[in-house]
């Protein structure tokens, strides 16, 4: 049976609402409505320059979180910047976080866009992960479909990674894509051999989400944003969540 969880990225929902002064659309509406439709999750991206997500947001919906203690909070950023603060407090306030997903973001990058580099971030993770663990968090680290990465992965205590599925978005009807498929294959059952967990997102969309998690093994999480959002703005939230849930089923 397939188990991969939908955890919806609300950063898109934040950035409409940043264009003016209404609060609307509401980013705690928007993660309410998610869940209702039976997303597994909510994730966020607080960047340092808050062009979507602010950091007052990060709260709010924690104690939102609070009403469906079976789903995941996940929250992702650079830990040398802003995200080891951000989680920091909620933590101090016993407020819901579960998982933390460290990218190797440049402050005021556009999107991300390339995963960890090992052995050369090993030195600067391992300190950062030590501390998320001592917080109770599992960490995820933003990995590119390297396979021969993945046990240097575990090495610094990472419990997951999440694979950068850009390539294979982009290969997605292409000449490349069973090429690209069997290149995330080869990471993910490099991942689970090395003890991690597989979590994957960037691009993917209901067009090419069932054949990557068919083929793809092990994935415990996809993490969705973009495309999932702009299919909200078509179909609404509750109809767009249950057609990529139904595309995780249709995977099994």
């Amino acid at each position: 049976m397939n188990t991969t969880s939908l955890s919806v990225n609300l950063n898109k929902v934040a950035l409409v609402r940043n264009t003016r002064h209404l609060g609307i659309p509401s980013v705690t509406r928007a993660a309410t409505l998610c869940l209702q439709a039976g997303a597994q999750g909510i994730t966020v991206h607080p960047r340092p320059d808050e062009r979507h997500i602010r950091a007052s947001d990060v709260p709010e919906l924690a104690r939102l979180l609070t009403d469906w203690p079976d789903r995941e909070y996940n929250i992702e950023g650079n830990p040398l910047h802003n995200l080891m603060d951000v989680v920091g407090q909620l933590v101090a306030q016993q407020l819901p976080v579960h998982q933390v997903t460290f990218v190797p973001d440049a402050q005021g990058q556009f999107t991300s866009d390339h995963g960890w580099t090992f052995p050369a971030d090993a030195p600067v993770l391992k300190p950062l992960i030590d501390q998320a663990h001592g917080w109770g968090l599992r960490v995820s680290l933003f990995m590119d479909a390297d396979a021969n990465a993945m046990a240097a992965a575990k090495a610094v205590g990472a419990d997951r990674v999440e694979l950068y599925t850009e390539p294979y978005a982009a290969a997605w009807g292409t000449p490349d894509q069973a090429a690209q498929l069997a290149r995330f294959a080869q990471a993910a059952r490099a991942a689970l051999d090395a003890g991690l967990e597989v979590n994957a997102g960037h691009d993917l969309n209901r067009d090419n989400l069932t054949a990557f998690i068919a083929q793809v093994p092990g994935v415990s999480e996809v993490s969705i944003g973009h495309a999932l959002i702009a299919d909200a703005l078509e179909l609404g939230y509750s109809a767009t969540v249950k057609d990529y849930l139904r595309c995780i089923r249709e995977a099994a």
